[in-house]
């Protein structure tokens, strides 16, 4: 039996670490191959894509596009983890704020901004992961790093006593960090803030209705009905553009030469990654034009 190929959509539930998924689905696929596409915390939900057997080749891109997020910020109350996972390090009395005001707040966030990885997260500082010296209550300077919000909106304003919590989408770029989102958008409203609740809704453009359960994936993979609901790497990777090589050069492009653009279509007029087919429509891999004006492989996936 051949090793399943593709990308497959999970949704995860609270409670496991992204790499508990894998090894879940590793068990349940019995194959070793399998890598994700962006760590989720274990309390967070939502879409996790998983890249199975020769897909695991095309991880890095589908990482680089953006994802969609539902949280819920609770105003009033900080924690040493920016969640409620951690232990309360400040409170106030009561907040009072309008959802006008909260709007506003919200649409300054819109665009390029500056994030500070929080002490509980996966960044490593010479050599050693923040949450393990956070965990050794140590707190070390981080460098902030640029991300970008595309798209951020509330979707409801509740009191839970005598704090407002703020549940608001949020599209943005990779490596942003959501939590410290929510931190920011209290800082900016004048009170501390604390994130709640997370679902991951969108990432790489696999919505969470696309997503099957763990559970769903065992019972599919029983029934021999698995193959129907992966994502053909090509097409997780689709935001690349499209090109196709001549029949005569079909041969040398898979391995591995060098090419003219003449022998490809459309022209291919900008440095970047392109996915590459031949005129039967078989996706050939992953190709570049590289600084000498050729075409030159990156990762090939089909056989010569």
């Amino acid at each position: 039996m051949s090793e399943l190929t593709g990308v497959l959509a999970v949704f995860k539930p609270a409670g496991y670490t992204s790499h508990d998924v894998v090894a879940k689905a590793r068990r349940i696929l019995g194959m070793k191959r399998i890598g994700h596409t962006g760590t989720l915390d274990p309390q967070v939900t939502g879409v996790l894509p998983l890249c199975l057997g020769r897909a695991t080749r095309v991880v890095e891109y589908i990482q680089e596009l953006p994802k969609e997020y539902v949280a819920t910020l609770r105003l009033g109350m900080a924690s040493d983890t920016e969640d409620l996972t951690g232990t309360i390090t400040e409170t106030v009395d009561e907040v009072k704020v309008t959802g006008e005001e909260v709007l506003a707040v919200l649409n300054s966030f819109k665009g390029v901004i500056s994030q500070v990885p929080p002490m509980y997260s996966a960044v490593k500082v010479e050599g050693k992961r923040l949450y393990e010296l956070a965990r050794e209550g140590k707190t070390v300077e981080r460098k902030s790093r640029e991300v970008e919000i595309y798209e951020i909106e509330m979707t409801d304003m509740v009191y839970s006593g005598n704090y407002p919590d703020i549940t608001f989408r949020v599209l943005c770029s990779k490596g942003t960090y959501i939590r410290t989102l929510c931190v920011d958008i209290g800082r900016a409203l004048g009170v501390p803030g604390v994130m709640v609740k997370l679902e991951r809704t969108m990432s790489a453009g696999i919505s969470a209705s696309h997503c099957l359960t763990l559970e769903q994936i065992a019972e599919h993979k029983e029934a021999g009905t698995l193959d129907e609901h992966l994502i053909a790497a090509d097409d997780a990777i689709s935001h690349l553009s499209r090109h196709s090589v001549m029949d005569e050069k079909r041969k040398a492009a898979l391995q591995g030469q060098r090419l003219s653009t003449r022998y490809v279509a459309p022209e291919v007029k900008q440095a970047g990654h392109f996915r590459l087919y031949d005129l039967q429509g078989v996706f050939l891999g992953i190709y570049e034009l590289d600084d000498t004006g050729a075409i030159a492989p990156v990762k090939v996936f089909a056989q010569a």
